[in-house]
C-alpha cells in the first residue's frame, strides 16, 4: 500500500513526464530548416542568411536530439566526424565565387552499405564489419563530393540489404538495432534503405541515397512519405557498394520532394569503367534531368493502372482511384492491367540472386586489402554463428544459400539469368508498354508501414517494386495520401531509359497533390 506522500511523489513525476513529453513533442518539428530544399538553402547561403556551417551544425544537433535521444529512430548508424570541417571549406569556396555543382553545401546521408573513404566506416549494419574502412570511395560519393554535397552520415539498414536471412525485420542491423517509423515509432521504416528514408522524412537530412535491388528504395519511401528514384540499373555506378545482385543492384536519391531528388539523380549518372553495366547508359544517361520537371508534365500521357496489387487495403485501393482521377483531370489517359511477367520470373530472380551475392561479396570483401575485417562468404558465415547478437532474432539461411551455390559461369546460372531477363523484360514491362502504347505504368508503391516485429518478421500487405526491379528498369514513387497518419506512395515505372517521362508524369502529378506530411513522432498508434 502506498503511502499518501509517496503517492503524491508518484503522481508529480508521472506529471512532470508528461508534461516534458508534450513539450519534447512539440519542439521536435521547431527547426530553422524544416522540409528545406536544395533551392532554398542555396538561395539563403546566396544571400548571405546562413551559412553551409550553419546548416550542418543544425542538422548535426537534430541528429543528437531525435535520432540518439529523444524519439531515438536510430536512423544514423555513425555521424561524420569531418562534416564541420567540410561545411567550413565549402563556405571559403563559396565565398571566392565558387560552387561545385547543384548540391554545394546539401547535407546528405549515405546509407552504410555505400563505401567512403573516410573516417567513417562502411559496415552494411553487420558487427562483422564494425570498424572497416575501404580503401577508397565508391563512385557514388565521389560524384556527390564533387557536386559539393556535405556527407553528413552513415544511415541504418536492414543488415546486408536485408538479404541474409528468413523473418527479418527491416531497419533492423546488428551494429545499430531497429530504425523506428517517425510517423509512428512501433511501426516500421520498410525496406533495406530504412534508415535512409526515415533520416529524410524526419528532417535529419535533405538528402539520402538509398540502394534497391528489389523495394529497398521505393519501399521506405512510401513507409516515410517522401520521394524516391530507382533508376535504370546502369545509370548510377555501383562500384564501391557492397552488393547483392549485378544484375538487378542500383544506387538512387530519396528526397522530400520530386525536384530535389531529380537535381541529385543528375549529379550521379555516367560511365565508370569498374561497373560494366553504366556502359549501356552512354547513350541514355544526362547530367541534368531538371528539363523535366514540367507542372504540364502528365498531358497527353497514356498510362495503365497495374490492378494486381489491388484488393489488399481497402484505403489504400481508395487513394489509388482518387489518384487516378487526378491523372485523368490533368489529361493523361488511364487504362488498367492485370498482370505484366510471367510468374516464373520471380523464381529466376531469386536463384540469380543467390548466385550474384556470393561472387558479388567475396569481391567486395578482397576490395578491403589485406586489412579486411572478413575476407569471404565462409567467414562471414562462421562469424554471425558465434557472434552473441547478429542471429538473435532470425537466421542466415541466404547467405548459406548462397555459399552453396555454382559460380557465375555455371549453366544454371545463365539460364536462370536469361529467363529472368526475358521474363521481366521482353515477355513483362516492353511487351505490356508496346501492346497498348503506355508511356508508364502506376500502382500503389505499398501499403501504410506496418508494427514492427522482431520475432515474426515484416509484415507487408502489398507491393508493386518486383516488375521495374527484376527487369532493372526506372520507378519512381510520390507520396499520394496518407492513412491514419500513414503516408502511402503512388509508383511510377516503365521502359529502360524511361526516367525523363516517368519525371515528367510524377512531376505534374506532384505538383497537383502536395501529399507530402511531415513527421510528428507519435509514441503509438493511439496517440
Amino acid at each position: 500500500m502506498k503511502t499518501p506522500l509517496l503517492s503524491l511523489l508518484l503522481l508529480t513525476f508521472l506529471i512532470g513526464c508528461n508534461q516534458n513529453d508534450q513539450k519534447t513533442v512539440a519542439q521536435l518539428n521547431n527547426f530553422p530548416y524544416l522540409e528545406a530544399d536544395i533551392a532554398g538553402l542555396s538561395a539563403g547561403y546566396d544571400a548571405g542568411e546562413y551559412t553551409i556551417t550553419d546548416v550542418t551544425q543544425a542538422y548535426l544537433d537534430r541528429i543528437e536530439a531525435i535520432d540518439r535521444t529523444g524519439p531515438t529512430l536510430r536512423s544514423i548508424i555513425e555521424v561524420n566526424p569531418d562534416a564541420l570541417a567540410i561545411a567550413g571549406e565549402l563556405d571559403a569556396e563559396l565565398a571566392a565565387g565558387k560552387r561545385r555543382g547543384p548540391l554545394h553545401g546539401i547535407p546528405i546521408v549515405l546509407k552504410d552499405n555505400i563505401d567512403t573513404h573516410d573516417k567513417m566506416s562502411t559496415t552494411a549494419g553487420s558487427r562483422a564489419l564494425k570498424g572497416s574502412k575501404p580503401l577508397q570511395d565508391s563512385e557514388v560519393a565521389k560524384k556527390l563530393r564533387a557536386a559539393g554535397a556535405v556527407i553528413l552520415a552513415k544511415a541504418n539498414l536492414s543488415e546486408w540489404a536485408n538479404f541474409r536471412g528468413q523473418n527479418s525485420s527491416s531497419g533492423w542491423s546488428g551494429i545499430n538495432g531497429q530504425t523506428k517509423n517517425p510517423y509512428v515509432l512501433t511501426r516500421n521504416p520498410c525496406g533495406s534503405s530504412a534508415g535512409s528514408g526515415a533520416a529524410v522524412s524526419a528532417n535529419l537530412t535533405v538528402l539520402a541515397i538509398g540502394t534497391e535491388t528489389n523495394g529497398s528504395i521505393v519501399c521506405p519511401s512510401n513507409a516515410n512519405g517522401i520521394v524516391g528514384i530507382k533508376p535504370t540499373v546502369g545509370l548510377i555506378s555501383r562500384s564501391g557498394i557492397i552488393p547483392i545482385s549485378f544484375t538487378q543492384d542500383t544506387a538512387g536519391p530519396m528526397a522530400r520532394t520530386l525536384t530535389d531528388a531529380v537535381l541529385t539523380l543528375g549529379t550521379l549518372t555516367g560511365v565508370d569503367e569498374k561497373d560494366s553495366k553504366t556502359l549501356a547508359s552512354k547513350e541514355h544517361a544526362l547530367t541534368d534531368y531538371s528539363a523535366f520537371l514540367n507542372p504540364e508534365g502528365v498531358q497527353g500521357k497514356r498510362i495503365a493502372l497495374f490492378t494486381a496489387p489491388l484488393g489488399e487495403n481497402a484505403e489504400v485501393d481508395s487513394l489509388v482511384r482518387k489518384s487516378v482521377r487526378t491523372l485523368k483531370r490533368l489529361g493523361a489517359e488511364v487504362i488498367e492491367i492485370d498482370a505484366i511477367a510471367p510468374r516464373e520470373a520471380g523464381r529466376n530472380s531469386f536463384q540469380v540472386m543467390l548466385h550474384e551475392y556470393k561472387d558479388g561479396l567475396n569481391a567486395y570483401f578482397a576490395s578491403l586489402g589485406e586489412n579486411a575485417p572478413i575476407k569471404n562468404l565462409d567467414e562471414l558465415i562462421a562469424f554471425n554463428e558465434q557472434d552473441p547478437i547478429e542471429l538473435t532474432y532470425y537466421n542466415q539461411a541466404y547467405l548459406k544459400m548462397a555459399n552453396e551455390k555454382e559460380g557465375m559461369e555455371s549453366e544454371a546460372y545463365r539460364t536462370a539469368l536469361n529467363n529472368l531477363l526475358r521474363m521481366s523484360q521482353q515477355e513483362g514491362i516492353d511487351r505490356v508498354m508496346n501492346e497498348h502504347n503506355l508511356d508508364a505504368i502506376i500502382a500503389p508503391t505499398g501499403s501504410p508501414a506496418w508494427s514492427t516485429d522482431w520475432l515474426n518478421g515484416d509484415n507487408s500487405h502489398l507491393g508493386s517494386s518486383s516488375p521495374a526491379a527484376r527487369a532493372g528498369y526506372p520507378n519512381i514513387t510520390i507520396p499520394m495520401g496518407d492513412i491514419h497518419g500513414l503516408p502511402v506512395g503512388l509508383s511510377f515505372f516503365g521502359r529502360a531509359w524511361s526516367e525523363p517521362t516517368l519525371i515528367e508524369i510524377a512531376y505534374g502529378f506532384e505538383q497537383n497533390t502536395n501529399a507530402r506530411i511531415t513527421p510528428t513522432f507519435r509514441a503509438n498508434d493511439e496517440e
